[in-house]
């Protein structure tokens, strides 16, 4: 099996420093939701591991996630686009779980959920936690310039390989242009 993780904002969708806290605020980036359908279409399962502290926050409750994550799924499907499961954080960041990017207990939870070995899966953030995460687990970091890539690139300290293109349509070409291995 073929899987790819993607982080939600920045990646799928337009960030927010006010957070995404209801379906209205949640835009795909152009050509996101189509890269999905093409990753797909060439057999891969696709997962989302997003961290949301804006619950922990008290900025929307689990419903507004919920709602949100409908909208995506939606919107994903319009496109022959299919998502396979979407793992979330709730927490704030001194909550000290081990689900919060950049720890990789949300990673392992997928491992677990698709009983596959992350070695060498793709795993798509714009942020350095989302890489470290990844990287903490095995996954090739994909840096997107979307989102808060530009700034994460620039502030640099990368985890060792990290591969930068300017969004998740770049990061599929390049997937799906690669020889088998």
């Amino acid at each position: 099996m073929k899987l790819i993780i993607l982080d939600r904002d920045g990646v799928i969708n337009h960030d927010s420093d006010a957070f995404i806290k209801s379906p209205e605020e949640w835009i795909p980036i152009p050509g996101s939701l189509e890269a999905i359908a093409r990753l797909n279409q060439a057999g891969y399962r696709v997962a989302v591991s997003t961290n949301q502290s804006g619950i922990a926050r008290g900025l929307f409750d689990i419903v507004a996630l919920n709602a949100i994550h409908q909208k995506l799924h939606t919107a994903a499907q319009t496109v022959g686009a299919d998502i396979d499961a979407i793992f979330f954080c709730p927490h704030a960041a001194d909550d000290n779980c081990d689900c919060r990017k950049p720890k990789p207990g949300m990673l392992h939870t997928i491992a677990k959920r698709f009983d596959v070995n992350l070695k060498g899966v793709p795993a798509v953030g714009d942020s350095l936690r989302d890489l470290q995460a990844g990287f903490a687990v095995g996954c090739v970091p994909y840096l997107v310039l979307t989102g808060k890539g530009e700034k994460t690139r620039d502030k640099g300290g990368l985890p060792p390989g990290t591969l930068i293109y300017p969004d998740l349509a770049a990061v599929v070409d390049h997937l799906l242009d690669a020889p088998e291995k």
